[in-house]
């Protein structure tokens, strides 16, 4: 009788630590705890992956708030927006591309097919439906996709 009670003791004992074990485990096996370490990056600089466009080294720079707010350094011009995040879907709204140039624009920095380029991409802005992250890369899906890394500055 002794020997039953010590088994089904120490069974519960295991069982209890198994239960533990998947319980704190749940959110790694969820995709939760390695979900968090791959979340948007916030309040950080984000460069779009291709080769500047002719002399100006200028490339596109979205960098998203907390709150949603956007700033978005087009090749040219900067519009400000909202960007709304979830798991894996995005939304969005950049304000209109502004007529006049920067005031602090050098030579040839803004030249006719820079700015035309302003327009195509915040056009590809308002098409993207989703986001993942790998590493220091984020991908932004709709109807052509963009890679962004995380600015080093």
């Amino acid at each position: 009788m002794t020997f039953v009670c010590l088994a089904a003791s120490r069974n519960r004992l295991v069982c209890g630590f198994i239960a533990a074990t998947l319980l704190a485990a749940g959110p790694v096996l969820n995709g939760g705890a390695a979900r968090a370490a791959d979340d948007f990056p916030l309040d950080c600089d984000l460069l779009l992956d291709t080769a500047p466009m002719g002399r100006a080294k200028r490339v596109p720079i979205p960098n998203v708030a907390p709150d949603g707010a956007a700033t978005i350094d087009l090749w040219c011009r900067t519009v400000r927006g909202f960007v709304q995040l979830t798991d894996g879907a995005m939304t969005i709204e950049p304000g209109p591309v502004p007529e006049g140039l920067p005031q602090y624009v050098s030579a040839g920095q803004c030249t006719p097919e820079r700015m035309r380029a302003d327009y195509d991409l915040s056009t590809t802005l308002i098409q993207v439906t989703g986001w993942q992250r790998r590493g220091d890369t984020v991908i932004l899906d709709g109807t052509a996709r963009l890679h962004f890394r995380l600015s080093d500055h």
